[in-house]
């Protein structure tokens, strides 16, 4: 990253971490929307990372992506899927961040610093979604899973375009969103503490 500018980083790093963002929210759409966008040279991917735009990637991240928007909306496997993909989100993630960094940096640079920006970007949205999930399961039965389901589809694609289109806008929107995370988590855990005794 040597001779680099933050004018050359920032826009990099932000367009990493809105992709991760967005694995967070569905793991495979955004792998399958980057590597469309890179076949038809929208998208510049690392020479590493080139397999994301190539035929056989494409249809095994369409078929997941089916899998996974399909299987979200049942309840019961809607859960199944949350708890597998809570390795899967941070690892889409790392990959797509990793992605996009090749031009600041050597590709096992890239690699490292999309899994230092991309797995924690991804667990963001992960923890937020898996949050309602449960407060939904909780308080109408499972029965409005699949309307969340729809929501968090829209705001996968949302936040996809957003983050093309205005990445730095798309880092602000993790940066908040991890606030406010990590301030519930706090506050849970918190209340959670048993009261000193007297």
């Amino acid at each position: 990253m040597e001779g680099l500018s933050l004018v050359e980083v920032v826009p990099s790093l932000a367009l990493g971490i809105g992709l991760a963002a967005c694995a967070g929210i569905r793991a495979w759409l955004p792998l399958l929307l980057v590597g469309g966008l890179a076949r038809w040279g929208v998208l510049s991917l690392g020479p590493s990372f080139e397999f994301i735009s190539g035929n056989r990637a494409l249809i095994l991240f369409g078929a997941a992506t089916i899998v996974e928007i399909a299987g979200d909306k049942i309840p019961a496997v809607d859960h199944a899927l949350d708890a597998l993909s809570t390795v899967l989100r941070p690892a889409a993630g790392a990959l797509l961040a990793s992605s996009v960094l090749w031009s600041i940096s050597d590709p096992l640079t890239a690699l490292a610093l999309g899994t230092a920006v991309g797995a924690p970007s991804a667990l963001v949205p992960h923890a937020a979604k898996s949050t309602l999930r449960i407060a939904s399961t909780t308080f109408t039965g499972g029965l409005a899973n699949p309307v969340l389901s729809v929501l968090e589809d829209a705001a996968a694609l949302v936040m996809f375009v957003v983050t093309i289109l205005v990445p730095l806008l798309a880092a602000a929107l993790v940066a908040v969103t991890a606030f406010f995370v990590v301030r519930k988590l706090s506050r849970r855990a918190s209340a959670a503490r048993p009261a000193p005794a007297p």
